[in-house]
């Protein structure tokens, strides 16, 4: 079994020094925003060699996914990575100024663009994946297949039925 760790310990003080609350629920919520942190850390030093941070990454990986010569407008690229309008718009400019993407009037609406990926950003993101692919697999903790399975199922779970997916 594993020892108490500084979550454990804190939901100990809480329940001593306010023993009508139950801080329970922290013994998940608490380790998966610690959890995160850590990750996420862990995805920015990987990047870095690449020239990339977690969000830039998001944006080029999201292109990508799309397969080859892939657009998609600002709206949409924002639901993928979910941002705030200005980070977008921050993180594009800069992508475009790296020469990683482009931005070309939208066929469909004359008002608006669309954004795809340069060949050098497509070479960045492909070399960036092997990387990320690597730094998650690296990431994960020496637990049996069978309990990995599990505890994917059930963040799955968490995701769905709290937040919808």
């Amino acid at each position: 079994m594993t020892p108490p760790d500084a979550i454990d310990e804190m939901n100990a003080v809480w329940r001593t020094v306010r023993p009508d609350l139950d801080p329970s629920p922290l013994d998940a919520v608490g380790r998966v925003l610690v959890l995160a942190r850590h990750l996420e850390q862990s995805v920015e030093i990987a990047l870095k060699p690449h020239g990339l941070s977690l969000g830039q990454f998001d944006i080029l990986a999201t292109l990508r996914r799309g397969g080859e010569g892939a657009k998609m407008t600002p709206t949409a690229l924002l639901k993928s990575v979910m941002l705030s309008s200005g980070g977008m718009t921050n993180r594009l400019d800069r992508l475009e100024t790296a020469g990683l993407l482009f931005r070309e009037p939208d066929p469909d609406d004359r008002r608006g663009i669309v954004v795809g990926l340069t060949p050098e950003g497509k070479t960045r993101i492909d070399a960036a994946i092997e990387t990320r692919f690597a730094e998650a697999r690296a990431s994960m903790p020496d637990l049996p297949p069978a309990r990995v399975a599990s505890l994917v199922d059930s963040l799955r779970d968490w995701l769905a039925g709290r937040f919808g997916g």
